[in-house]
């Protein structure tokens, strides 16, 4: 119907894989550390869906992962000043793959410090780690 399927170069898992090699990843625990760290600023990638269904993480700034190339840099006319702000920035997902492209793709603009939570939001609540409800606007 279709033809044959794509054969790519590279899949996810590669590309995750690559990126872990070359990012930081901070574990759950480290990361409970950092939600009251006034010099870190922790960053919810999911979609807005995924918020309103099973919250985040409290004080998250939500940064959709299609726009943050655009938020992070300075002279996008989308640009946030929250990713200028100089503080560590520590990224997170569902499941830490997001996160890690994510993570690597801000890297590679020349932010630092940047971080992303191994495994996490799922690792997250795994860990009891708090959650705040995110309420349609």
């Amino acid at each position: 119907m279709w033809g044959s399927p794509m054969a790519l170069k590279k899949g996810f898992k590669q590309l995750v894989d690559e990126a872990e090699a070359e990012i930081e990843t901070i574990s759950v625990e480290d990361a409970k550390q950092l939600v009251d760290d006034e010099n870190t600023v922790i960053v919810d990638l999911r979609d807005i869906r995924e918020l309103w269904n099973s919250g985040t993480i409290p004080g998250s700034v939500h940064a959709p992962r299609g726009m943050l190339e655009f938020w992070v840099d300075p002279d996008s006319p989308y640009h946030r000043d929250v990713f200028s702000s100089g503080k560590k920035l520590v990224f997170f997902c569902a499941a830490g793959w997001r996160s890690a492209l994510a993570t690597k793709a801000v890297q590679d603009m020349g932010v630092a410090p940047v971080a992303h939570i191994g495994g996490g939001f799922g690792a997250w609540t795994e860990a009891d780690g708090p959650v705040e409800a995110k309420e349609k606007k």
